[in-house]
């Protein structure tokens, strides 16, 4: 996933707009309007930091007096008493950004945490963790950002930029052929460049796949380890293979030990805890 810098902007725009809206009355009520100042953003968790490059940019978007000077880059291992950056220039101007940039980070490096920690789980395995769709409205970029940060691979942004055809679509479609067949005419008939991925829930439902195919990936959804190497012997490396639910850190290493070529976990990003960062003043 490539990070848009204009997508990022909408975001910082609409978070400040959120937060300051005709301004921070605090700050302009008991700051002098030229006071200068410093501030270090001190780590006070052990973990990976994330959001170092976003939080320029909101510092940058505030006012663009702001120097920041990065000492911890992301991806960073990070332990508390670590100095991540420090940032100059107004006062108020610090304060009013200090919230949004201690949300962010704090989300995505614990975000970048987790996803580090799964992949150091399938070391050794030739299996990629993928992130979902299971991210907070709003701070999807975020969150996926805080993935790949972490070392992660990320699925499809959103509905518009891949096809993945799970259990509801072929329900509603009449079958798992149908809804494949489907989604291959609907790709033709509008001249989209479309990855179709498909699940199944069992190995009817594969094998129907296989008869079909024209898929980047298949997922096998909710498959135990033995019904996952029965179904990789049947699909004997003709398509990539994903697994998904009920995937958690504890399991994770023997679901990759299958053999698949990737585990979906949407607890990369609902399940998380933020890291515990601040901001503090150089008096």
């Amino acid at each position: 996933m490539m990070i848009n810098q204009e997508d990022l902007l909408k975001f910082i725009n609409l978070a400040l707009e959120e937060d300051v809206r005709e301004g921070d009355h605090t700050s302009l009520s008991t700051v002098p309007a030229d006071a200068i100042g410093k501030a270090k953003l001190l780590v006070k968790d052990t973990g990976i930091l994330a959001g170092v490059e976003l939080a320029e940019l909101i510092f940058k978007t505030v006012d663009p007096r702001l120097k920041v000077e990065v000492l911890l880059k992301d991806g960073s291992p990070i332990k508390p008493g670590d100095i991540a950056l420090y940032v100059e220039g107004p006062d108020r101007s610090i304060l009013t950004a200090e919230r949004l940039v201690l949300n962010c980070m704090q989300r995505m490096s614990g975000i970048a945490t987790v996803t580090k920690s799964i992949v150091d789980r399938l070391e050794g395995t030739n299996c990629k963790v993928l992130d979902t769709r299971k991210t907070t409205p709003g701070i999807r970029l975020l969150e996926k950002w805080a993935v790949q940060i972490g070392g992660g691979v990320n699925h499809r942004f959103g509905l518009f930029d891949m096809i993945l055809i799970k259990d509801n679509h072929v329900d509603y479609a009449g079958g798992i052929k149908e809804a494949l067949q489907a989604a291959q005419n609907y790709v033709k008939e509008k001249g989209l460049k479309l990855d179709i991925e498909i699940e199944v829930r069992n190995l009817d439902e594969l094998k129907q796949v296989l008869e079909v195919g024209g898929v980047v990936r298949i997922m096998l959804d909710n498959f135990n380890y033995g019904q996952i190497r029965e179904a990789l012997q049947i699909i004997d490396g003709r398509f990539p293979v994903e697994a998904s639910g009920g995937i958690t850190p504890e399991n994770v290493r023997e679901y990759a030990e299958t053999g698949v070529d990737y585990v979906s976990m949407g607890y990369l990003t609902h399940s998380v805890k933020s890291l515990d960062l601040s901001l503090k003043a150089i008096k």
